[in-house]
């Protein structure tokens, strides 16, 4: 795939320079991460042609969704090319010149653990399992950035309902995929593979809470989580779990990647708030990637508590200290 830049404007202008790289930072501070290198294993040929054809196929009888937000929706262009994915690179245009070796299809989920029954499922019963739904989600970025896009799927609970958790079932807990054939630019990301990420049994049940297929009228290219993830539209974008291999059921709170590496700087519920800074940053405004045309100086809006959705899931949170519990 062509790594395409408009010539006016860098996507670095969205996050300022000293903000992106900071996560980079931190873990090189910690001896943890290395430079990102080429690895001449980008080559489309590498792709099976199964996935080949998977890739951008077009999803038919998709219905809209009243939740979706009327607000502009970012271009495919700014979507597929500035993408939080380390296991193809820590720069976030780095996933879309590196995702060419993932294999996304075919593709199989395990769902297990404190569920009645269990089951392996694979991408074409997934597709299949619920009417699909575009909902124009925005979704925020802890980097201080954040996106609409009109994502493709169905409430997670509906997969849920297929295995029936059981009463001991509090907790839900994601895996994502990994290969380090099909992911060399893993090994200098500095962080534990494979991905895991996690919610609290009611978080994962409310209908807001997204398992996405697809985007923009297709299924999800690679760099954005092919071919099956979660998208979780409150909080920050590193919950919401790309290409997903395993979901478990389960009593206790699961450990998540970001929470594990730094849990000073990352939470296990990560709500969007904007009165809770980011320890290296405030949290407070945000930059809509693509409006911004003028580095520093460029289009800033407020964050929105719970990213805009405190109607619909700020019930979950009664009682809680959320600067405690962030």
């Amino acid at each position: 795939m062509l790594f395409r830049q408009k010539p006016e404007m860098t996507y670095a202008y969205v996050t300022p320079k000293s903000v992106y790289q900071n996560r980079r930072a931190f873990l090189k501070g910690a001896g943890l991460a290395g430079a990102a290198v080429l690895t001449g294993r980008r080559l489309w040929e590498l792709v099976s042609p199964s996935s080949r054809a998977f890739a951008g196929t077009k999803l038919s009888g998709v219905k809209k969704s009243p939740f979706s937000t009327s607000e502009k929706q970012n271009t495919y262009d700014d979507i597929t090319h500035y993408n939080n994915y380390y296991e193809f690179g820590v720069d976030k245009t780095e996933p879309a010149r590196n995702v060419g070796t993932l294999r996304a299809y075919p593709w199989t989920v395990s769902i297990e653990g404190e569920v009645k029954k269990p089951l392996k499922i694979g991408i074409d019963e997934i597709l299949k399992l619920a009417p699909l739904e575009e909902r124009i989600y925005r979704l925020r970025c802890v980097e201080a950035w954040s996106i609409v896009v009109p994502w493709i799927g169905y409430s997670f609970r509906e997969l849920a309902k297929l295995v029936e958790p059981t009463p001991q079932a509090k907790y839900v807990a994601f895996e994502s995929f990994y290969d380090p054939r099909q992911m060399p630019e893993a090994k200098y990301a500095g962080i534990d593979f494979p991905y895991v990420e996690g919610l609290r049994l009611d978080e994962a049940m409310n209908p807001l809470t997204l398992l996405c297929v697809g985007m923009y009228g297709e299924t999800l290219p690679n760099q954005d989580g092919a071919p099956v993830r979660m998208v979780i539209p409150w909080k920050y974008g590193f919950k919401s779990a790309k290409s997903l291999v395993k979901i478990r059921f389960q009593k206790d709170q699961p450990p998540t990647t970001w929470n594990r590496l730094a849990p000073n700087e990352y939470g296990f519920y990560a709500n969007v708030n904007p009165k809770v800074d980011h320890p290296r940053w405030s949290q407070a405004k945000e930059r809509r990637l693509g409006e911004s045309t003028f580095g520093f100086y460029g289009t800033k809006r407020d964050t929105l508590m719970f990213n805009g959705y405190a109607d619909q899931v700020a019930s979950l949170y009664s009682g809680m200290d959320l600067r405690r519990y962030y």
